[in-house]
């Protein structure tokens, strides 16, 4: 576990000298900032759900930027045969720059805590509501993070990773809610498409925690990362 840690801090503290990391949050914090708005107008449910809804559509764009070097920088520099030759394993890589992500991650989301000051001064919070919508924002994001890492892990170009997550993450959380809200669907199909990341997600949101919800992230994230493993250690061989 200390060689994964190591990785984590090295990841972690290589996006605080990174100029598009820093992009990366000014511009998700604008936009937060711009979402929370509509939270903070009179006669409003006080629990940041404007704010929550626009954290997953933002985070579906800044989320493979963020990841798209984590894998993809190693394989194309060539600095990756030095990290395999090391008394490391390919889950403590992984695992390590998942983490170092995610933790970077955190750090984007930490500053909207402030909000919750405002609201908390200016009014009365649900915070039941707050807290499960960061905890479905955590979850959210560690999805988003496993997959932004696969796909890191498929290609030397981190343009293609970040392109190819950013499509994958569209597929599964705007398209399925885009189809949801225009398009009459037949029952069998609706529950389908329940079963996508912003239909589940919309329940932390509303202050409602459902296990099933996540076990689902979980589950995703989990598999995600192993399968992260086993293109690590087939491209180990080439």
């Amino acid at each position: 576990m200390s060689v994964t840690t190591t990785i984590a801090k090295r990841e972690l503290s290589s996006y605080f000298f990174s100029p598009i990391a820093y992009v990366a949050m000014i511009l998700f914090l604008a936009a937060c900032g711009v979402a929370f708005i509509d939270d903070f107008r009179p006669g409003q449910v006080v629990a940041m759900r404007s704010i929550f809804d626009w954290m997953v559509w933002l985070l579906v764009f800044i989320v493979p930027v963020l990841c798209m070097g984590l894998l993809a920088q190693e394989f194309s520099s060539g600095t990756v045969e030095t990290l395999m030759t090391a008394p490391v394993t390919d889950q403590q890589v992984v695992l390590g720059k998942f983490l170092g992500a995610m933790g970077f991650l955190l750090a984007l989301v930490l500053p909207t805590l402030l909000y919750v000051v405002l609201l908390a001064i200016y009014g009365r919070p649900d915070y039941g509501p707050i807290l499960s919508g960061y905890l479905g924002i955590v979850l959210v994001g560690a999805l988003f993070t496993a997959v932004g890492l696969f796909c890191s892990a498929l290609t030397r170009s981190q343009v293609v990773a970040a392109v190819s997550a950013a499509a994958f993450l569209f597929a599964v959380t705007v398209i399925p809610w885009w189809v949801r809200g225009k398009v009459i669907l037949d029952q069998w199909i609706s529950k389908a498409v329940d079963q996508f990341v912003q239909t589940r997600y919309a329940d932390f949101s509303k202050g409602v925690i459902d296990t099933g919800n996540v076990v689902f992230f979980i589950a995703c994230t989990v598999l995600l990362l192993f399968l992260t493993i086993k293109v690590v250690e087939s491209r180990r061989w080439r």
